[in-house]
C-alpha cells in the first residue's frame, strides 16, 4: 500500500523538526522539505503521487550557483573570473556538496527504496549531493531568495573565508575523483602515511592510490588539506605521464 506526503510528514515529524533546527530555517510548507528527502527509488515503491526530489534538485543546483557566485563576487571582487569559477566549482561539486550533507547527517533523513537502502545509498555522494540541492531548492521555494541567500551564506561563508587557494586545491580532489570514476567507474583511495609533530601542531602525510599504484602524496596541518595536496600531485603526475 502506498503513502502520501502528508502521512510521511506526520510519520517523520521529529526528524523534520531536528533537520530544520540544524539548518536554521523553519518551513512554512513542510511538504517542500519532506519532498527534498524523497529519493526516486522510494517514490516508485511507496509514494502514491510518485513525486521525488529530482525537480527540486534541478532548481537547487541553479540557486546554489547563483548564491555562491554572488558571495564570491562580493568577497573577491578583484579576483579573475577563471579563479572564481574554479572556487565555485569546488564548493558546489558533487563531492563538495556531499561533504556539507554529511556534516548535516542528511543521510539519516533520506527516504530510499529497499534496494538503494541496502546498497548503502545513504552514504553515496551522488544521492547526498542531490538531496542537498533539493533541500536548497525547497528553501528557495518556501522563503524566496533572501532566505536561501542567508542560509547559503551561513553555510558556505566559512568555507569561502578559508581562502581561494585552499578551495581551488579542493577542486583537484573532485577532478581526480571524476576523472577516474568516468574512465574506470572507480575512485581513488587515500592513505594516512604519517602523523608527526606535537598535538597543537600536527603534520599529516597522505598518499593517494589507484589500482595499487601511488599517484601522489601531500603534507598539511589537516588530513583533508593533505588529501587535497595529494590529489593535486596525482593530477600533475597523470598529466605528465599520460598514464591510465
Amino acid at each position: 500500500m502506498g503513502t502520501t506526503l502528508e502521512a510521511l510528514i506526520q510519520d517523520h515529524e521529529t526528524e523534520l523538526a531536528e533537520l530544520q533546527e540544524k539548518i536554521g530555517y523553519t518551513f512554512k510548507d513542510l511538504q517542500l522539505l519532506q519532498l527534498s528527502l524523497v529519493h526516486s527509488s522510494f517514490a516508485f515503491e511507496r509514494l502514491d503521487c510518485g513525486r521525488h526530489n529530482e525537480t527540486q534538485e534541478f532548481l537547487g543546483d541553479a540557486v546554489l550557483d547563483l548564491t555562491v557566485g554572488h558571495i564570491l563576487f562580493v568577497r573577491y571582487s578583484k579576483m579573475r573570473e577563471g579563479k572564481l569559477t574554479r572556487i565555485r566549482s569546488a564548493l558546489v561539486s558533487e563531492i563538495g556538496l556531499a561533504e556539507v550533507a554529511r556534516d548535516l547527517e542528511l543521510g539519516k533523513y533520506l527516504l530510499l527504496g529497499k534496494g538503494e537502502d541496502s546498497s548503502h545509498g545513504r552514504e553515496k555522494s551522488s544521492i547526498l549531493s542531490c538531496a542537498y540541492e533539493a533541500m536548497v531548492g525547497a528553501i528557495f521555494l518556501d522563503g524566496g531568495y533572501g532566505a536561501v541567500e542567508k542560509y547559503v551564506g551561513q553555510t558556505f561563508g566559512p568555507l569561502i573565508a578559508a581562502g581561494g587557494r585552499q578551495l581551488t586545491s579542493a577542486d583537484a580532489k573532485s577532478k581526480l575523483q571524476e576523472y577516474l570514476q568516468e574512465k574506470y567507474n572507480e575512485g581513488p583511495g587515500y592513505v594516512l602515511d604519517a602523523e608527526d609533530g606535537p598535538a597543537h601542531a600536527r603534520i599529516f602525510t597522505v598518499s593517494v592510490h589507484f589500482h595499487e599504484q601511488q599517484l601522489g602524496s601531500g603534507q598539511a596541518s589537516s588530513k583533508k588539506e593533505a588529501e587535497q595536496q595529494a590529489a593535486c600531485a596525482a593530477l600533475v603526475y597523470l598529466q605528465e605521464t599520460s598514464k591510465f
